[in-house]
Parts: structure tokens; sequence; C-alpha cells
């Protein structure tokens, strides 16, 4: 018959098992927040147009609409927001997800729907002195097809909008109308350098 010689092993403390586990599994959790994070930043910035945007619909204060914008409202405005028979004034930048600019202007008067359907939906949930930051699905931008060489097919529109005032398409018309009238007559218009101030 052959002796067994056992190691005596120290008690162990009531709860040390315990806190044991639980070193553990704060250890694995942030390992998993690490590993997280390191993948998210990759999806990013290389990711897919897709892959980005199914990873950045789950930002905090990132809202998504029906049809694949996502916003988030960097500055409430008040008042009503425009249509589609609406002439806005904006001050913009676009640039894409790594940051490059590639379009902005102050004061830029157009069409609500003189542009891209991403820019046109997100103008419509805006209101006057409102600023909101856009990202646009290349199927909401310019897709396949891009304008410049500096905007690759496929991209995600970066948008900072802030919505100075917009009036009604027909009412600009008009006023265009009548100051070339008056131009045309060799009148001052009003509100023009020479004029009379507005109203007047």
């Amino acid at each position: 018959m052959s002796e067994i010689t056992a190691v005596p092993l120290r008690p162990v403390k009531k709860g040390t098992m315990t806190r044991l586990w639980i070193g553990v599994a704060a250890a694995v959790a942030i390992a998993g927040g690490f590993a997280w994070a390191g993948t998210s930043k990759v999806v990013a910035t290389t990711g897919t147009a897709e892959q980005f945007l199914s990873w950045h619909q789950g930002r905090a204060g990132v809202t998504t609409t029906a049809s694949g914008l996502q916003y988030e409202i960097v500055k409430k405005g008040t008042g009503p927001t425009p249509t589609d028979a609406d002439v806005v004034l904006v001050n913009y930048n676009g640039s894409l997800r790594d940051g490059s600019v590639f379009d902005k202007a102050e004061r830029a008067p157009f069409p609500v729907t003189g542009v891209v359907p991403g820019f046109s939906e997100a103008l419509k949930l805006m209101n006057r002195g409102a600023k909101y930051r856009f990202w646009i699905p290349p199927a909401l931008g310019y897709g396949e097809t891009s304008p410049d060489p500096k905007l690759p097919a496929h991209s995600v529109l970066v948008f900072d909008v802030e919505l100075i005032d917009f009036k009604n398409a027909a009412e600009v018309q008009a006023q265009m109308q009548q100051m070339q009238m008056q131009q045309a007559q060799g009148g001052a218009v009003p509100g023009m350098p020479g004029g009379p101030p507005p109203g007047h």
C-alpha cells in the first residue's frame, strides 16, 4: 500500500474566493472594453460606410431617421422648420469621417430641394438659430458618383450646419424680380448700396 502525501493548504478566509472571481471578471471586462474601443476606432476611421453608420447610431446624442440620416442637435433653434417650398440661408461645413473638409460657406442661400436628398431632409429638421451635425449616408448623398476628386464615392458626408433664416421660394423670386426691374429702370434698390434703407 502506497502512502499519499498531502500538502496542507492554508485555510482561505471567508469571501476571498468571491473577491478573486470578481477581480477576474473585472479584468476580463476591462480587457474586453479596450478591445471594443480599439475595434470601434478602426470602424470609425476605416470601416465601410455601413459599418460606420451601424456603429455610430448607438452613440449618445445621435438620432437616426427612417431614411438612415443621422443627426445630433448642437444648439436648439426656435419657430417653424423649412419645407420643400423654401429657400434657406445657412452657415455650413462639410467634411469626411477623417475630418478633411470638402466644402464650406457662410450665409449661403439655396433652395431646400436644390441639394442632395440627405441635406434636404436634414434642413427640414431644423428651425431658425439651430445648429446641427449631420451624417449623411452615401445613398442620401452622392452615392457612387462624386462631384469632386476630394470626395470619394460611397462617402459618408458629415455636415455642421447653422440655419440662419429661410423664406418661401416664391417670395424670394418675387423680391429678385422687383430688384431686377428697379435696376433696369435705373433706380436704386432698397437695402443695396446707394439705395434707401429697406422699407422706405
